[in-house]
């Protein structure tokens, strides 16, 4: 007798799979974040010397932006592919609205020339071939963040950032749905320590795929007004055809020009074959 072909199980389309696990997260942190409201602590913190921005570094701030302040953070970021032509990032710009003490609400834009899939700022692409002739992309960004808890005792201070990049013009059209956790403790001497793990759903020349990011960074203040960090992150990929691990080491510092501005440089190279051979990042911030 002939037997009938199995019928494969239905699937998620790939794009829906990455807006599930992203408004997943959202739903879990939330109620979470509403029930247990933070304290204006986040906020009284960072309308101090440290702005509290998130494009001085790869690993975000804790730090949400207090109720009724806005705070913009530029940079021009150059990468130096292993692979290809260079990759130039401007103005890799983000505005951040403070709602309550607890939730900010984020707004970006960028362009890019030879997006060649090496991430190292809070920026997200797709992966293309890297010789595609397609080298220029733009994209908007979208989404919020939330804290999660204050530092107490061995309890970290945490937020979550929940976001959506959606190009608007290259060869890649897939929104992009990033979700962030970040955690940190402020150690006794005055050195912070934090982490973070991001997650993001892409699309490559031929699939959609996963990026995994976690970093960890030690920020050290020099005086007031100055800064310096080490950081360690990296981006693995999985679903590709041949994934990708690029690791990277990056030392950086900013300095408060005026209480509410804020300049920044990081530099940063690949620690393997995969990453990129070097990348700077120059940044500034303000708030108003």
């Amino acid at each position: 007798m002939r037997r009938s072909p199995l019928l494969p199980p239905r699937r998620f389309p790939h794009p829906c799979l990455g807006w599930l696990a992203l408004w997943l997260v959202a739903a879990l942190v939330l109620p979470v974040a509403v029930g247990t409201a933070p304290t204006s602590a986040h906020g009284e913190e960072a309308s101090g010397a440290d702005l509290g921005t998130d494009r001085d570094a790869f690993t975000p701030s804790t730090r949400t932006i207090e109720p009724g302040k806005l705070l913009s953070e530029a940079s021009y970021v150059y990468i130096d592919n292993r692979f290809g032509l260079p990759t130039n990032n401007v103005p890799e710009y983000l505005l951040r609205i403070g709602g309550t003490d607890w939730l900010e609400w984020r707004f970006g834009v960028n362009y890019s020339v030879n997006s060649a899939g090496n991430i190292v700022t809070s920026v997200e692409v797709g992966e293309r071939r890297p010789f595609d002739e397609s080298l220029y992309e733009a994209n908007v960004l979208y989404g919020f963040k939330v804290d999660a808890s204050d530092q107490d005792g061995l309890v970290p201070e945490s937020c979550v950032i929940v976001e959506g990049g959606t190009p608007t013009s290259g060869d890649l059209w897939g929104t992009i749905p990033v979700a962030t956790a970040v955690a940190g403790w402020e150690l006794p001497w005055g050195t912070r320590l934090d982490g973070a793990l991001r997650y993001s759903y892409a699309q490559g020349h031929t699939k959609w795929f996963s990026r995994w990011s976690p970093s960890v960074i030690i920020r050290q203040p020099i005086t007031e007004r100055w800064e310096t960090h080490i950081e360690f992150f990296e981006t693995v990929t999985e679903g590709l055809r041949k994934d990708n691990v690029r690791p990277f080491f990056s030392p950086g510092t900013h300095y408060l020009l005026m209480e509410n501005l804020e300049v920044g440089i990081r530099i940063g190279w690949g620690l393997n074959h995969t990453a990129a051979d070097f990348f700077s990042d120059t940044g500034v911030a303000w708030r108003y």
